[in-house]
């Protein structure tokens, strides 16, 4: 089925410089000193032991690849996943949000970095070695964000001086590679909703012994999930629309302070919940 209408393909790639080294006379004396059936061990210090200034980009990065994967959906072995056009403009603004803090959190590392070389020497004692520290121009090379969207390739886009016959077999071909990237990017809407019933199964059960606390995300995090799966089910699945909408109207039933307090109310929650798994193949 063609889906050029319903999805884009979208590629995140975004570097940080790990600003790590492999200090070589540490690692010698550690394993000298080390017993002989201890494997090699490999000592790496960090550069900027006196500040999160880096870290703080590499957890930032961390973020934006976790919203990325989970506004999309699989698409190529690596690089290029699908989104939903529903998603499209929510996903275009918050990863150009995203791309502004990422890159206002590299400039006030560029910033700092000349006096944080200055420092380095008292922060890392004898594993200081001026040579790890590259110039300023060439850290700046070692941290980037970059986006690219295109759409979903169709069959008919091919354009080749080649005989009717191999060209028509060419285009089947891909097009069966087509479906089964489309099969296989819609079992993960299927997966997510999946690993959340059991989790919340799993929380819900009284039987398993200990006193259990319960948070506000046991109900917001399904009802979030669900609003995302209405945009998500590119093919218009209606089993998993079904389920989908299931756990929603299952969810509107409740509230946190409902399960907190009743365990009556618990039980039905769970069995309404085990019901659903229970319903569909997953």
């Amino acid at each position: 089925m063609s889906i050029s209408a319903s999805a884009v393909l979208v590629e995140l790639n975004i570097s940080v410089w790990p600003a790590s080294k492999l200090d070589r006379d540490t690692t010698a004396q550690v394993n000298t000193d080390a017993s002989a059936v201890v494997d090699a061990a490999r000592v790496h210090k960090n550069l900027f032991a006196g500040t999160n200034l880096r870290k703080e980009i590499e957890n930032f990065a961390a973020k934006v690849r976790l919203y990325h994967n989970q506004r999309t959906l699989p698409w190529a072995d690596k690089g290029e996943r699908m989104l939903p056009t529903a998603l499209f403009m929510e996903y275009k603004q918050t990863m150009n949000a995203y791309e502004q803090t990422f890159n206002a959190m590299c400039g006030s590392f560029f910033h700092a970095y000349p006096e944080l070389v200055k420092d380095a020497p008292t922060h890392l004692g004898k594993m200081y070695r001026a040579e790890d520290y590259p110039d300023l121009e060439d850290v700046k090379l070692k941290f980037g964000f970059r986006r690219t969207v295109k759409p979903v390739p169709e069959a008919g886009d091919f354009r080749l001086d080649i005989p009717a016959n191999d060209l028509a077999e060419m285009q089947a071909e891909f097009t069966a590679q087509q479906d089964n990237k489309l099969a296989d990017a819609m079992r993960e809407p299927w997966e997510r909703l999946h690993e959340m019933l059991v989790g919340m199964s799993k929380k819900l059960d009284d039987t398993s012994g200990g006193k259990k606390r319960y948070h506000d995300t046991l109900v917001s995090n399904p009802l979030e999930l669900c609003s995302l799966l209405t945009k998500m089910n590119i093919t218009n699945d209606p089993k998993l629309e079904e389920a989908r909408k299931e756990l929603e109207l299952t969810m509107l039933g409740t509230n946190i302070d409902a399960i907190k307090e009743d365990e009556h109310h618990r039980t039905e929650v769970k069995a309404k919940v085990d019901a659903i798994i229970k319903k569909f193949e997953w």
